[in-house]
């Protein structure tokens, strides 16, 4: 029965890439890789799989719409190599991420419903600041600042006694849903188009549809991730193993 078994779950490369859409170099390639446990070799130095590997395979490939190709393969490397603490780190990093991700995006719709209060008094300046700060601020570049008021993502005045830009309150908000819809994929031209309609119109209405796409983001990377989490624990399970510390 056991011989039986070993010949029943025996996979050749072919067999384990044609269940998985892939070529089998790819199959190769992952397992070069780390992404896959070592494979055994017949007398003659052909690869084979078993369904371990399959498991393996339908792991890696469901982390990947939640978590990304490095992710992933980093958690499916510590796992092959015994670290499931380190697997596990992974995750919870990426579960961080999407996290901030969702709070990005309140951030975006609390910035936008400041857009619709009252101006200050015409003509006034608004406090603000220079560009140095406002860069730490956000965690990015003063280069990225310009490059985005090259692109006119944000049009902050000279100061008439300096020549320096000083970001007034009006600026740094576009500063900040500028830096809030880059993370959330948005290019630049896209990014300033919308800041124009929203300075234009003087409300938030523009942003409704890129609001409802990001929404549809994040809630399908949040389901790919539950679906990852059961193909990896579904693995673990495979190799008992790698299931326990």
């Amino acid at each position: 029965m056991a011989e039986e078994l070993q010949t029943r779950e025996r996979l050749r490369p072919v067999d384990l890439a044609r269940r998985h859409g892939l070529s089998t170099q790819a199959v190769r390639n992952y397992e070069e890789s780390g992404i896959l446990p070592p494979a055994r070799r017949t007398e003659h130095g052909y690869r084979t799989y078993t369904t371990l590997h399959a498991r393996a395979m339908d792991a890696f490939l469901a982390l990947l719409p939640g978590h990304g190709h490095r992710t992933a393969a980093a958690v499916l490397r510590a796992v092959n190599e015994g670290a499931r603490g380190e697997a596990f780190r992974l995750i919870d990093e990426s579960h961080a991420q999407l996290r901030d991700d969702r709070r990005t995006l309140e951030d975006v719709e609390a910035a936008l419903r400041d857009l619709s209060l009252p101006a200050g008094p015409s003509g006034a300046v608004p406090r603000g600041g220079f560009i140095g700060p406002l860069a730490r601020e956000l965690g990015i570049r003063p280069a990225t600042l310009r490059k985005w008021e090259r692109a006119g993502l944000v049009r902050p005045p000279r100061d008439p006694a300096t020549g320096y830009r000083r970001y007034g309150e009006a600026d740094v908000r576009d500063a900040r849903l500028a830096h809030q819809l880059r993370r959330g994929g948005h290019s630049l031209e896209r990014i300033a188009s919308v800041l124009e309609q929203v300075r234009s119109a003087g409300g938030p209405e523009p942003l409704e549809a890129t609001l409802r796409e990001w929404h549809d983001r994040v809630a399908a990377r949040g389901l790919a991730m539950l679906t990852g989490a059961a193909e990896l624990a579904a693995y673990l399970r495979e190799d008992p193993e790698k299931a326990t510390a």
